[in-house]
């Protein structure tokens, strides 16, 4: 595997197999298992395209609405984000930070990718039995459209399970070092008797019993390399174990909701989409007509990255989609240029939290209606504010490209870019295909992803005339993988999410916030600080549903303008969102962008203080958000 994989990496040589060991059968076992997983994984990514589409096909061309059709898109969703995390998990791509691990010695290394997989290993045995428990107390509930048990869809989660427990116990045998895997069970062991033995005190602590889990527990596993999704997992079942009553099984549940929300049907289907791109041409071409614009100026593909996402982030809702709609596009391109992958990432992740408040986002969806703001005014009031921080983002890159010799480079003629224009005209239509099909009702967000699908295929194919059919297999292994790795993490933090909400927390929080001196200003600045911390270890949804109902009516009586301090709050929880390195949209563009987490710390730094920097603007100017709203 590559060094520049976003992942658990294969066995290092300090704790590579020894040949001879009787462990040859590993191999043949584990190519049967991928070959058992990764062929229903292909075909359920082609599935999910031909329902969704034959439901858009039979709704406005037959004017026969199938009503099953996001039922069973659902339901086979699940399995897709399972199977496909499991996938993920044998091919060591799940989400780690190894910033630290990297600098140990090479035996801290070995000893710290052992433990990395047996907290893994752990955490799927834990929730295993929950997981059956589910699909039993399920299977007597059946969907309302097709009438078939929901069994058949809960029984996803402990499938995925099944298979990820199998392909640990294989890495561990692989090793063969049964000193570094007793340490490491041991030192598991270790710190789940002391959590055990701290529960009496769990209840006199109060909320302060958070930090322990959520904040020290994660950071624990995060920088010791645990994979992200696996430290959310175990961080929140610790915290279920030793401080609560509620039972285990709800982790399940939520994990369940969390990964199988039918708009992030977009993302697998964006991913796609994006690989489609690129191996029909349709991406060279684009990116040819753009170099031909831009190439000139330095860091001109930087802006189009900046441009784009603003553009594509009113298609989907969702961010991880708008990132894949993207990324697969420019960054063989910019890589090729010379651009650093880690600059890569960190613009992406930071265009990530700048696009936030760009309609239809569907935090701004979920802020008004759980606030009773005015969707349509959030809709007018989020264009200007992302518009500012995209402008801070655009100085970041001025000033990093300022030095970059452009010898040589020659601006091209206008009768060259013409030329570029005409023949990337197809492919630069898709953006305004899918657009106006989300626009004109003709398609769901989720939905139109398959629209740009058969768009693509028909241009590969009729007009570029590149259509590969040999590598379409692999690309729908790498959808599903890059999916399931990006959904597990989804599916843990939603779970993490919930505990939080339950604990109590947030009513505490909003009352301190409530009767803090210095008004509207104090307020407007703890809400900030807040809402990045929150945006850190949540989501931006669950973090609006905890926080807007108590917030919004406060920030009201201090008199401020509820779109305004709806954009603030929306930003800054984007920050929080994408920034590293707990935030989970930051793990979510380097599985994307596929680029190790570590090589984006160092440059996200300077688009993070700029967009704050836009933040504080926003924040201190309500015209800017409230600007065009109608008197």
């Amino acid at each position: 595997m590559s060094s520049q994989t976003t992942a658990m990496p294969d066995t290092p040589d300090a704790i590579a197999p020894s040949p001879g060991i009787g462990h040859k059968w590993i191999r043949p076992l584990d190519t049967f298992l991928g070959y058992l997983i990764e062929i229903p994984v292909a075909l359920l990514v082609i599935a999910e395209v031909v329902i969704l589409f034959s439901g858009i096909f039979a709704r406005y061309v037959l004017n026969t609405p199938l009503i099953w059709s996001d039922e069973l898109a659902s339901l086979l969703f699940l399995w897709l984000a399972m199977l496909g995390a499991a996938v993920a998990f044998r091919r060591g791509e799940h989400m780690r930070m190894t910033a630290f691990v990297n600098r140990a010695s090479p035996s801290t290394q070995a000893f710290l990718n052992v433990f990395a997989i047996s907290v893994s290993l752990v955490f799927v045995l834990l929730v295993l039995e929950p997981g059956f428990s589910s699909v039993a107390e399920q299977s007597v509930i059946t969907t309302p459209a097709m009438g078939i048990s929901m069994a058949w869809r809960t029984a996803a989660l402990p499938t995925g399970l099944v298979f990820m427990t199998v392909f640990a116990v294989m890495r561990l045998i692989e090793i063969s070092n049964w000193r570094l895997v007793g340490k490491a069970l041991l030192l598991i062991a270790a710190i789940g008797l002391a959590l055990y033995a701290m529960t009496p005190f769990f209840e006199d602590l109060g909320n302060y019993t958070l930090v322990v889990f959520f904040v020290v527990l994660v950071a624990v596993g995060v920088f010791t390399g645990v994979p992200i999704a696996f430290s959310f997992g175990i961080a929140t079942y610790a915290y279920l174990s030793f401080s609560t009553y509620v039972p285990v099984m709800v982790l399940v549940g939520r994990m369940d909701e969390g990964m199988s929300h039918l708009i992030l049907l977009a993302v697998p289907l964006f991913v796609f989409l994006g690989l489609l791109i690129d191996m029909t041409g349709m991406a060279h071409k684009m990116v040819s007509f753009l170099a031909s614009i831009l190439g000139h100026v330095r860091g001109g593909l930087s802006y189009v990255l900046v441009g784009a996402m603003y553009l594509v982030s009113g298609i989907s809702g969702a961010k991880a989609a708008d990132m894949a709609a993207i990324a697969p596009v420019l960054f063989p391109e910019m890589k090729s240029r010379g651009t650093d992958e880690g600059e890569l990432v960190a613009l992406l992740s930071a265009t990530g939290a700048q696009t936030e408040t760009v309609p239809p986002s569907l935090v701004l969806i979920t802020i008004g209606s759980v606030t009773s703001v005015s969707i349509t005014s959030l809709f007018i009031g989020g264009l200007v504010p992302s518009a500012v921080l995209g402008v801070m983002l655009c100085l970041v890159v001025w000033w990093r490209n300022r030095k970059v010799d452009l010898t040589g480079v020659v601006r091209q003629p206008r009768s060259e870019v013409l030329k570029s224009f005409v023949v990337a005209l197809p492919a630069l239509t898709l953006p305004f295909v899918i657009r106006a099909a989300v626009v004109e009702g003709v398609a769901t967000a989720t939905e139109v992803s398959t629209i740009g699908i058969v768009y693509s295929c028909i241009i590969g194919i009729c007009v570029y005339r590149k259509f590969d059919v040999k590598r379409l297999y692999p690309i729908l292994i790498d959808t599903a993988t890059l999916s399931g790795a990006i959904l597990l993490i989804i599916g843990t933090a939603t779970g993490m999410a919930w505990a939080l909400t339950q604990s109590g927390f947030s009513a505490d929080l909003a009352d301190l916030m409530g009767s803090l001196p210095g008004g509207a200003f104090t307020f407007f600045c703890v809400s900030i600080v807040t809402f990045i911390v929150l945006g850190s270890v949540l989501e931006g949804i669950p973090a609006v549903v905890l926080l807007g109902p108590l917030l919004f009516p406060i920030a009201e009586e201090l008199g401020i303008n509820d779109v305004h301090y709806a954009m603030v709050a929306i930003l800054a929880m984007g920050i929080g969102l994408f920034a590293p390195p707990f935030g989970v949209g930051y793990y979510a563009a380097c599985a994307i962008g596929r680029v190790a987490p570590d090589k984006g710390i160092k440059p996200i730094v300077g688009y993070m203080c700029s967009i704050f920097i836009g933040l504080l603007l926003v924040a201190a100017i309500p015209w800017l958000s409230t600007g065009f709203l109608d008197k």
